[in-house]
């Protein structure tokens, strides 16, 4: 089996562990492997950083985005590749960590927006949402998808920090509020403590939500938002947070 960092014969150019021998028992939550064609497209248009194959800096994001795509779209945790099958936890801005059971019974989406703010100043409220909800929520107000990129890896293995760039086209509506038609994007840092075979046992991630959030929103409510977050002293503690 390949390592979680290397490529993987299938018919994805960046991620691993979605075609051939090795995944036919996967069992997808959609009945068969992902089709990323649009957000890839997306991703090749706009990136701001092409890194070489085999790089430390293309294996981390292949390892990042090979991630995000076994926890959205595959159901079993035995099926899950890129991470450690006993070990993995995951936290967001220094909250507590959820194990890799708890991230999948909520969704990627609700474990990423975890949140000490009041409730009645959520934009977005995991506590209230599905892992369908959640999911269905950003699919539509990103019909391109939600495009990732390494920017820059700060340290290799076993304790891979680097920086990350998250972003899409707001197409669709985010809940009550209409599209507007701008990207939306986030920038943030994230540690993935790993084993020897580039599985990840630990992530951590840090980048300031409210502004993500705040970006769904009309001008005057964005900074309305964004400031109201700021003063709940629940933002990123290492892009410049309270």
């Amino acid at each position: 089996m390949a390592a979680a960092g290397e490529v993987s014969v299938g018919r994805d150019k960046y991620r691993s562990f979605m075609y051939g021998e090795g995944e036919k028992d996967t069992v997808w939550r959609l009945g068969s492997p992902p089709n990323y064609d649009v957000v890839n497209k997306l991703f090749e248009e706009e990136r701001t950083k092409e890194w070489p194959e085999g790089s430390l800096e293309e294996k981390v994001q292949r390892l990042l985005k090979t991630w995000e795509m076994e926890l959205i779209h595959k159901v079993r945790p035995e099926d899950q590749k890129s991470v450690h099958s006993q070990k993995f936890c995951a936290s967001t801005n220094g909250m507590r960590f959820l194990s890799r059971k708890e991230v999948m019974a909520i969704g990627g989406y609700n474990a990423f927006l975890q949140t000490k703010l009041p409730p009645e100043h959520r934009i977005y409220d995991p506590d209230k949402e599905t892992l369908e909800s959640g999911m269905a929520t950003f699919l539509t107000a990103f019909p391109r998808g939600f495009a990732i990129e390494v920017l820059d890896v700060y340290s290799g293995p076993p304790r891979i920090a680097f920086k990350f760039r998250h972003w899409g086209y707001m197409e669709g509506p985010f809940k009550e509020h209409p599209p507007h038609g701008k990207r939306v994007e986030f920038f943030g840092v994230c540690i993935f403590h790993v084993d020897e075979e580039m599985k990840v046992e630990k992530g951590e991630y840090f980048y300031e939500r409210g502004n993500f959030l705040a970006s769904f929103l009309s001008a005057p409510a964005a900074a309305a938002a964004a400031a109201t977050e700021a003063a709940s002293g629940s933002g990123c503690p290492v892009m410049g947070g309270n």
